[in-house]
């Protein structure tokens, strides 16, 4: 008990110490009230365009939560975004929930949903999202929800 009690208390301490350096927080970002449709996939497995970019979207919230539609599912989550310098930010979400339902297949539920767990930065160029790893691995490109 001891042992979660320090634990709990250093997780909200580094929590604050991101909330208070910098420019950080999701209302002083440009995603904040923002909507986007995913468009294709890059992996190392090789690009992938999505056919149905309404079906995979998230809605970026200026309190700091976002909404997902993975396909035929619906998630939730918190997120965070830090500016570095002017063009470079990192983005992180905390953890998300998301229904279960089997999509009907071929989905790409589970791959967009494993993306983003493993999101580090974005950036925004020509008006489209690109969301990029943490880890090196998947790339996710997105439009404007019309």
């Amino acid at each position: 008990m001891k042992t979660f009690l320090v634990a709990l208390s250093l997780g909200l301490a580094v929590g604050l110490a991101m909330v208070t350096c910098g420019e950080s927080g999701a209302a002083s970002t440009p995603l904040a009230g923002s909507g986007w449709q995913l468009t294709s996939i890059e992996s190392p497995a090789g690009p992938t365009t999505v056919d149905d970019p309404a079906a995979f979207t998230v809605a970026f919230d200026a309190d700091g939560r976002a909404a997902f539609r993975l396909d035929c599912n619906r998630g939730g989550g918190s997120w965070q975004a830090t500016a570095e310098t002017p063009d470079s930010w990192t983005l992180s979400f905390g953890p998300i929930a998301v229904t279960r339902m089997m999509c009907p297949q071929p989905s790409l539920d589970t791959r967009v949903s494993a993306a983003l767990a493993d999101v580090g930065g974005w950036r925004i160029d020509d008006g489209q999202l690109t969301m990029t790893p943490a880890s090196g691995g998947t790339i996710l490109h997105w439009a404007p929800l019309a």
